[in-house]
């Protein structure tokens, strides 16, 4: 006798196929959400390198602008001018920016003191409040009555005393506050064989550098 295997029931095979089939789906889902959340975090990772990249390379950039404008003024400013005073006033001659200009209020032409301002480009009107790069003073005043004006705002700290010396002469040089608004240097020398006071001064510490290189150009007629 033969024996006959029925064929399995046509439920179990549809059956089969359909979990197969919600598997497989699984599966993609599973990994189409796993791709696109790896996408996101590429994307977003990429997007942070960018920006920092970006970021650096910005201030590399602005870095090496500031870096170039510096040596651009500096070599602007070179070779300097030389300022000449009066001669009867002690022929004082110093280097200064050829960037600077000057205007000579007071010439000393008829007697009285000898007054010059400097500031890059242009001059402002000359008045109380203005600040300048530089004031250059020639007083017919006693070198030590000049000096004693100063006596108590270097006794309060508010500007603070040191020798200094330029062409074989020895002044003073003062730092600080010289008003509320003034926070700056000045040298002062007696110039020789007068009885003249030379006094000059830079009124912001944005110009300290070149006031630094100037008075050490100072000279006098000996």
């Amino acid at each position: 006798m033969t024996n006959v295997v029925p064929n399995p029931p046509k439920t179990r095979r549809v059956n089969g196929w359909v979990i197969a089939t919600i598997i497989l789906i699984i599966v993609v889902a599973v990994l189409l959400a796993l791709s696109v959340w790896l996408y996101s975090n590429y994307t977003d990772q990429k997007t942070n390198v960018d920006t920092k990249i970006n970021m650096a390379v910005s201030a590399a950039e602005k870095s090496q602008a500031d870096s170039d404008n510096l040596k651009f003024t500096q070599r602007e400013k070179d070779p300097n001018r030389q300022f000449v005073g009066p001669s009867d006033y002690g022929g004082v001659t110093f280097d200064y920016p050829k960037t600077w200009s000057v205007y000579i209020s007071n010439d000393a032409s008829n007697g009285g003191n000898f007054d010059a301002y400097m500031n890059p480009i242009t001059v402002p009107e000359i008045s109380d409040s203005q600040l300048f790069a530089l004031r250059v003073d020639i007083a017919q005043q006693d070198y030590d009555q000049v000096i004693s004006s100063y006596e108590s705002t270097v006794k309060s700290g508010e500007l603070t005393a040191s020798s200094v010396t330029t062409d074989g002469n020895t002044g003073t040089r003062l730092d600080g506050y010289f008003s509320t608004d003034v926070r700056g240097s000045a040298v002062f020398y007696k110039i020789p064989h007068t009885n003249l006071t030379l006094t000059i001064r830079t009124d912001a510490m944005t110009f300290e550098s070149d006031f630094n290189s100037l008075i050490t150009t100072i000279k006098f007629n000996q």
